[in-house]
């Protein structure tokens, strides 16, 4: 549009010579700017980068509150001696993007422990809605985009419940629900490292905590932490991995695909601009430090350089009960590496979290 009406109006310009030159450049960069922008939305309508224009401009206000939350006991079941807390009974609503599957749920959630406000998109099974499975509970899989990433990009850009849907119909993959959570809480360039820090945001506990809980509260989800996982790409691959260490008594599983282990793998992340914090939140760390050995199954994958170290670190500090399987991948650091693997990720991880009949 904007080329078009550089054309129509390039011969038209009067006045002194100067001016002509002036509107003459003035249109270039209109034009260049408007296509430098049309790539931008192409990309990201095509990888659901960002979500909204309030996540690239980093507007967004995610944050209602940062209050202290009590540390875990991670050898614990995850149960609070308190009394639960009465159900909070979510509305639900379709996904207002045309590359996310219809039967793809929308809720906003208020985090009651975390202070965080978020979106979480949920889709239940093909056996969820079925009458012999009515008195059934299903495992769930958190998955975790990367950073800047959208809580869509599991589902319309990897394509995951359209690849695992035919599988777990014919009993291949277990029939898992899978749930995406925001994870972009800041703005100005800030990850957050999926991890609780004082004053600032506590996504660790909206992701492990309150998001699994109004999972609970609104599905027949499985409350075992034995029939839990957690997966991610990029930055989300290092929280899934971080999480899965971190809590064992909630995921039993851990996935993460093209990741790292050191928090300085994403420049932006607040964990790696805190040495105390950087240390702490390196799952290598917290593997090696664990009171016993966490009851996780991990799957790390990545290319040389790229990840792949990090996984055979973790495999060489595992002890029984802890097992890494380190997948060494090639490709560029992109959906068209991840999206292929999904289905062989997700038929690993129905071997240590099988199918209940």
């Amino acid at each position: 549009m904007s080329i078009a009406a550089a054309l129509l109006l390039w011969g038209r310009v009067r006045g002194p010579r100067p001016a002509r030159v002036l509107a003459r450049l003035v249109m270039i960069l209109v034009c260049q700017v408007t296509a430098v922008v049309m790539v931008f939305v192409m990309v990201n309508n095509a990888n659901l980068i960002y979500g909204s224009w309030s996540d690239l401009l980093g507007t967004g206000d995610h944050i209602r509150a940062v209050p202290h939350v009590a540390a875990e006991d991670p050898t614990g079941d995850g149960k609070s001696s308190k009394s639960p807390e009465p159900k909070v009974i979510q509305s639900f609503k379709s996904v207002d993007d045309p590359k996310v599957p219809s039967d793809v749920k929308r809720t906003d959630l208020k985090g009651r422990l975390s202070g965080v406000d978020g979106e979480v998109l949920v889709w239940t099974p093909p056996q969820y809605d079925k009458p012999e499975y009515k008195d059934k509970k299903f495992p769930v899989v958190e998955l975790l985009p990367g950073y800047p990433g959208s809580s869509s990009t599991w589902y319309g850009t990897l394509r995951v419940s359209e690849q695992l849907k035919p599988l777990m119909e014919n009993g291949t993959v277990a029939p898992f629900i899978l749930v995406s959570p925001r994870t972009l809480l800041l703005g100005k360039g800030q990850d957050t490292g999926c991890a609780d820090i004082p004053g600032k945001v506590n996504a660790d506990t909206w992701l492990s905590r309150d998001v699994p809980q109004m999972v609970l509260d609104n599905f027949r989800a499985d409350p075992s932490p034995d029939r839990w996982a957690v997966a991610g790409y990029s930055a989300g691959a290092h929280c899934a991995t971080k999480l899965g260490t971190e809590h064992p008594n909630r995921y039993r599983a851990s996935i993460s695909l093209s990741g790292y282990s050191d928090p300085a793998g994403e420049s932006e992340s607040l964990t790696a601009k805190d040495p105390v914090l950087r240390e702490k939140s390196n799952p290598l760390n917290i593997l090696k430090s664990a009171a016993q050995p966490p009851k996780v199954a991990f799957y790390i994958s990545g290319n040389k350089g790229e990840g792949y170290e990090d996984g055979l670190a973790l495999k060489a500090a595992a002890k029984a009960p802890t097992t890494v399987t380190a997948v060494e991948t090639t490709g560029s650091h992109s959906s068209d590496v991840w999206k292929p693997m999904v289905p062989d990720v997700f038929k690993w991880l129905t071997g240590v979290i099988p199918v209940q009949h």
